[in-house]
């Protein structure tokens, strides 16, 4: 690989086999080109966010070391989510309804990132302890560009309603 960056993707399903969705989507990131997964959370069981009127969420967070350029990654984490049957409406309206599977690249080294349809560092990544405490597990000094320490945000908000899974749980 040619220069490579630390990439950090969150991993989100509320429909279906969530697990296998969620253990699919790490081996289909792993095999991206000129990209290397370094490491992957455990699974969070959280209650839904935004809407609550829907299933809970296992949740995920997976370190990738990449050459691919930032939008280029996204494009790839969107193929991914259309394999796993995540059709997005074109104006927005299930932002945060039920899905197979929702990636969202979290933060993308030390860069920032503000393009129509890319932000980098998520934008609500410091205010949401289902991406903040995966994070956190794997990347206990990471720093969030504009916020500081991944797990001094985490200190800032409620964590209730996250569950860690035991290693093989999340049917």
């Amino acid at each position: 690989m040619t220069s490579t960056v630390s990439a950090y993707i969150g991993l989100g399903s509320n429909l279906g086999d969530s697990a296998g969705v969620l253990r699919a989507a790490l081996r289909a990131l792993a095999a991206l080109p000129e990209s290397r997964l370094l490491r992957a959370s455990r699974l969070y069981r959280t209650a839904a966010w935004g809407r609550t009127d829907q299933p809970d969420f296992l949740n995920a967070v997976a370190q990738l070391e990449t050459a691919l350029p930032a939008r280029e990654l996204l494009a790839a984490m969107l193929g991914i989510e259309r394999e796993a049957g995540r059709a997005r409406s074109a104006d927005g309206s299930d932002r945060w309804g039920p899905r197979t599977l929702d990636l969202d690249l979290l933060l993308y080294g030390d860069t920032v990132i503000a393009e129509a349809g890319l932000h980098v560092p998520h934008p609500h990544l410091h205010e949401r302890a289902f991406a903040l405490t995966p994070l956190v597990e794997i990347a206990p000094e990471v720093s969030i560009a504009g916020v500081g320490l991944a797990r001094e945000a985490l200190g800032r908000i409620d964590l209730g309603g996250i569950e860690a899974l035991p290693e093989g749980e999340g049917s």
